[in-house]
């Protein structure tokens, strides 16, 4: 048969399966049940404005549920409302709410298992225990959902996306608030976390491990415990995303730990404990990304090799750099440094003389964290300033031989 013939023959099956597809009606939770016996693969549900008291409903075939108005759909006993367990399930317009703490199960309100092209958007979920949970899933998409929880503490609150031994997901312009990850990914690869909102989580905006060729781009990550952790992966895309007020004795922007081969590009940086926290990671590129007026910008620890740290701008940072460990054979290399007081005699905007980042009270504080209270102090700069006209526990290898005296666009 020509491709042609092959392509109409395929558009007359797509016809004449949407022509003897139904639409059922739900005005009233009872109804619920005998839609549930009869319905056929590619049929629809409409759930009618209202209130609707479900849980434990398992969905084995391939169906479109949908809301008129964001029906609410409470969880009946508060256990998990919807499990999914088919391909090609559609679930959209519908608000979710009452899944209550469970520490045996992770129930959640919608609950897709090994189901296949998925897709999961424009629902309301409040105060639910796992908003939406995705487990042994492919090309699945999660977008413009709207998902709040109550959390009393870490331990009673579940995540908002938990995202589990997956594939091909994409999880796109989603608002998660108030849960204890905004978004975690354990074991999915060749995925896309993108235009996501993730705040005032307890713990991380964004959780990430163990998780291959991931691309993660224009995400806030806003006021959490921490921002961001991404741990035990290879092949990490992060660009233009925002990390900002990520506050806390140990938070930071983003923590990165046990990574090989990563791209952090044009990444906005404000107003955290630590912007980035570098542990054991190796051949990572750090180029374009602003840190301004953070406690720490970048603090690097052991294991860290064949980084490069290009063309950032470091602005009003209490600390530009933290090091424990050696970190030679990295390389630091045209970036704008605000404490930069070195000179330029040729006028071409790139300092004569290296910048050493690395100040002696960094040094003091990992040793007496105390001492923070002197940040900012006369006694401070007078010790920074001693140091730097002889170097005795600042190491010297780290330096930008080629300071900007502008900021880089």
């Amino acid at each position: 048969m020509k491709f042609g013939h092959l392509w109409l023959y395929a558009l007359l099956i797509q016809i004449q399966v949407v022509a003897y597809s139904r639409t059922y009606m739900v005005s009233d939770a009872s109804e619920f049940g005998s839609i549930l016996e009869q319905y056929k693969a590619g049929d629809s549900i409409l759930f009618l404005s209202g209130h609707h008291f479900l849980d434990n409903v398992v969905i084995d075939k391939p169906v479109t549920l949908c809301g008129l108005n964001y029906p609410v759909i409470h969880a009946k006993s508060g256990g998990e409302i919807l499990t999914i367990i088919a391909d090609n399930v559609v679930v959209m317009g519908l608000e979710f709410r009452g899944v209550q703490t469970n520490y045996l199960k992770e129930n959640a309100a919608i609950h897709l298992k090994r189901g296949r092209n998925g897709i999961i958007k424009n629902n309301r979920i409040i105060d639910c225990f796992f908003g939406i949970y995705l487990e042994h899933t492919k090309f699945t998409i999660v977008s413009g959902n709207y998902i709040r929880g109550e959390p009393k503490d870490e331990s009673a609150s579940g995540n908002a996306i938990h995202v589990w031994y997956s594939d091909s997901i994409q999880i796109i312009n989603n608002t998660l608030k108030k849960h204890r990850d905004g978004i975690y990914f354990e074991f999915v690869n060749s995925s896309v976390i993108e235009d996501n909102l993730s705040q005032e989580n307890t713990r991380y905006g964004l959780h990430f491990m163990f998780s291959n060729d991931d691309i993660y781009s224009n995400n806030a990550f806003i006021n959490n415990g921490v921002g961001v952790a991404v741990m035990f992966s290879n092949r990490i895309e992060m660009r233009d995303n925002l990390f900002k007020n990520n506050w806390g004795r140990s938070a930071y922007g983003l923590l990165l730990k046990e990574i090989r081969d990563g791209n952090l590009v044009n990444n906005q940086f404000d107003y955290n404990t630590i912007g980035i926290y570098v542990e054991g990671s190796s051949r990572i590129v750090y180029e374009q990304n602003n840190f301004i007026q953070n406690g720490c910008a970048i603090t690097i620890s052991g294991g860290c090799d064949a980084n490069r740290i290009i063309k950032n701008n470091f602005i009003n940072n209490h600390l530009d750099f933290e090091i424990h460990g050696s970190i030679i054979g990295n390389e630091i290399r045209g970036n704008h440094w605000s404490g930069y007081t070195g000179y330029d005699l040729n006028k071409d905007l790139v300092g004569d003389v290296p910048h050493y980042p690395v100040k002696l009270f960094s040094h003091i504080l990992g040793q007496v964290p105390e001492s923070i209270v002197l940040m900012r102090s006369l006694l401070v700069d007078v010790i920074n300033f001693a140091e730097s006209v002889s170097p005795v526990f600042t190491p010297v290898e780290v330096h930008d031989p080629e300071p900007q005296l502008m900021p880089i666009p």
